[in-house]
């Protein structure tokens, strides 16, 4: 009985966020979309990730001139010219890549789902020092913290959890991304994820667009954007530092 649960709750987190053709493919789709929209010289600039892979930007259906992906884990590996990984820590970026001598003439800033993780205020604080710093445009995005559905365990609620309770849920939870091996690894995995809300975000990335992607009428993401030497929403001219975008039914 153990392993025909495992095999439904694989099943169910692959149509929702695996799959290729799942829920979550979709969004990503349209996240990379919503990228060229507000940077439609895309192709043209050097890019820094923070807290990417290379192979996201093998599978992405953009191109940016240069990509240098910084991970403190698993950068990935490249051959190619327009791919550099590096594999360092995003909240010291600037340390990390010139100890490994790369040129940090960057145009753009993206970092994906990384805020949450990075351990806590003072390194949110950090790593957005870092973004601002080594580019004069950003895009940082973010689950949103309120949105009734934690995205990293698909699970109701879990983020306004004691934090007891929500290492019990993530020791057992079937549709997280991978069963932690142990308590104290469940425990770890989610005392290394804290959402953030749209006030964090704002503070952290003052004078940046305040981006929101949608799912059902429902904020599902945030994503502080600085286009120029200003904030620019390509969707509205003047409309302020805030704005609901993406308001896409198909993204979760």
């Amino acid at each position: 009985m153990t392993g025909v649960l495992a095999g439904a709750a694989s099943r169910a987190r692959g149509r929702l966020v695996d799959s290729p053709d799942s829920y979550g493919a979709r969004r990503r789709a349209a996240r990379w979309e919503l990228l060229r929209a507000y940077f439609p010289d895309i192709e043209a600039l050097r890019v820094l990730d923070l807290g990417g892979t290379a192979e996201s930007w093998r599978r992405a259906p953009v191109r940016p001139a240069h990509v240098t992906v910084l991970n403190l884990f698993e950068p990935g590996e490249s051959d190619d010219d327009w791919l550099l990984p590096v594999t360092g820590d995003a909240v010291h970026a600037r340390e990390a890549l010139a100890g490994a001598g790369v040129d940090t003439g960057f145009d753009l800033v993206y970092s994906n789902s990384l805020l949450e993780h990075v351990g806590g205020h003072a390194q949110r604080r950090g790593l957005a020092d870092e973004v601002r710093a080594l580019a004069p445009r950003h895009w940082v995005q973010t689950p949103y913290r309120y949105f009734p559905v934690e995205p990293h365990w698909l699970f109701p609620g879990l983020q306004f959890l004691p934090l007891a309770a929500r290492s019990k849920v993530a020791a057992v939870w079937p549709l997280a991304h991978s069963r932690p091996a142990s308590p104290a690894e469940a425990m770890s995995e989610v005392q290394w994820t804290e959402l953030v809300g749209i006030a964090e975000l704002r503070a952290y990335f003052p004078g940046s667009l305040v981006v929101h992607e949608r799912l059902a009428g429902l904020t599902k993401s945030i994503v502080a954007v600085r286009a120029g030497a200003t904030a620019v929403d390509p969707g509205a001219a003047g409309a302020g530092t805030e704005r609901v975008d993406a308001p896409t039914g198909g993204q979760p």
